[in-house]
């Protein structure tokens, strides 16, 4: 039984309050098929769960995401780890 756990911060989609439930279920729809063609598993019994993680609580290099893009010199363009 395949268990897949993909997390995401809360941000962008609709209104900026990150991913809306349509984003998602294609998000959960693509993992699972994905998981049928590459590895040929049971899409019944396979598991997706998204988890949502505030922006705030999301850290890189030892700084909280936010903190960590402010410290990016202007005009760079940042590479998103997460």
């Amino acid at each position: 039984m395949p268990y897949v756990n993909i997390k995401i911060t809360r941000e962008g989609g609709p209104e900026g309050k990150g991913p809306s439930a349509q984003q998602k279920a294609e998000l959960i729809a693509g993992v699972t098929d994905l998981l049928v063609q590459v590895l040929n598993k049971n899409p019944g019994s396979t598991m997706v769960v998204i988890d949502e993680v505030a922006l705030e609580d999301w850290g890189i290099g030892g700084l909280p995401v936010p903190e960590y893009r402010a410290r990016k010199p202007v005009g760079t363009k940042y590479r998103n780890p997460c």
